[in-house]
């Protein structure tokens, strides 16, 4: 039997454990990490309120729900688009869901309902950049629009109330002391990472963003992943929107507004390469933690709201040219 304690052994260990040290430092998620980390100690000592086992409760709560709406604008940064219609998709999808409730549907078939009026609406958005050729931005901000219009046609600026009290444990309830939706945020980031790093669709979106006429040629179906990469970010933004509808047991027409804005942001700080072919979940969720943490803070320290907007605008800035830098410089 080999002796693994030898001199020999014990300096290869020490050289694997270096390596392993160096590449973890290296990846920009533990830069982005230690900025939490630091953000989070910074804001304790200014408002101790912030490390109370309350706040952390509410804040993985308010966390998740943005999480979950950026994952899903993870998947169109990564193919070097964007979708501006997350937010009012988020409010979108909670009306149609609300309104399914008060009309005396069961839940169950209300949030399918929820979800396929988001998913349909990704479908349209992915349809006009896709196979019309429209730049995304473009039919995003049209949908941005459009989603919101209609949920002001349709409830007129009124909350829909009537919401069913078993629907509550969707965005009020724990498992194992957990939030109900930071589960659902842990779940579906599996299930990103799993189809990103594990499946064919995955690396498909990574050739795209990469060298969409590369991939192309290579026989990659740009047309129709981009179809569907538009259907996903709505469809986790219908999430979000359900899960609001719960927790605040109305659903309110301004449900949503703004959150393109931190969705975007999550992604970016998260190490998301705006101009596609990079990034990771991980970096996202830290991205959404870092995002949650400056608006939680910010309250806690009684720090106007508005300057919750020009802090997140400009990380987003600063973020987007420290990723233009690293792209010429080929890191």
């Amino acid at each position: 039997m080999a002796d693994l304690s030898t001199p020999a052994n014990i300096t290869k260990k020490t050289a694997m454990r270096s390596e392993i040290g160096r590449r973890l430092i290296q990846r920009q998620e533990t830069g982005v990490l230690l900025a939490l980390v630091m953000m989070c100690v910074v804001i304790t000592l200014v408002a101790p309120r912030f490390a109370t086992k309350q706040n952390m409760y509410l804040l993985s709560r308010q966390i998740s729900l943005l999480a979950i709406v950026a994952l899903g604008e993870f998947f169109t940064i990564l193919t070097g688009g964007i979708d501006l219609s997350v937010g009012s998709i988020i409010g979108f999808s909670g009306v149609m869901c609300g309104l399914s409730l008060a009309s005396g549907l069961p839940p169950g078939i209300a949030v399918i309902l929820g979800l396929a009026a988001g998913f349909g609406a990704g479908l349209l958005t992915g349809w006009l950049v896709a196979y019309v050729g429209l730049t995304p931005f473009i039919p995003t901000l049209g949908m941005l629009s459009m989603a919101r219009g209609v949920i002001w046609v349709i409830t007129k600026g009124w909350p829909v109330t009537e919401i069913p009290e078993a629907f509550l444990v969707l965005g009020r309830g724990e498992v194992l002391g957990i939030p109900f939706p930071v589960v659902i945020m842990i779940v579906l980031a599996l299930v990103c990472h799993g189809v990103l790093k594990y499946t064919i669709f995955g690396r498909r979106i990574f050739a795209i963003g990469g060298n969409e006429e590369a991939a192309s040629l290579s026989g990659v179906n740009v047309k129709r992943i981009k179809l569907f990469i538009y259907a996903i970010s709505s469809f986790c933004a219908s999430i979000t929107g359900i899960i609001m509808v719960a927790r605040f047991n109305s659903a309110q027409a301004s449900m949503g507004v703004s959150w393109e804005l931190d969705a975007i942001a999550s992604a970016v700080i998260g190490g998301a390469s705006l101009a596609g072919g990079g990034g990771s979940v991980i970096g996202v969720l830290i991205g959404a933690s870092i995002i949650g943490v400056i608006q939680n803070g910010l309250v806690l320290m009684k720090v106007s709201s508005y300057w919750q907007t020009l802090i997140i605008g400009s990380i987003i800035i600063f973020a987007a040219v420290v990723d233009k830098l690293k792209a010429r410089r080929g890191i």
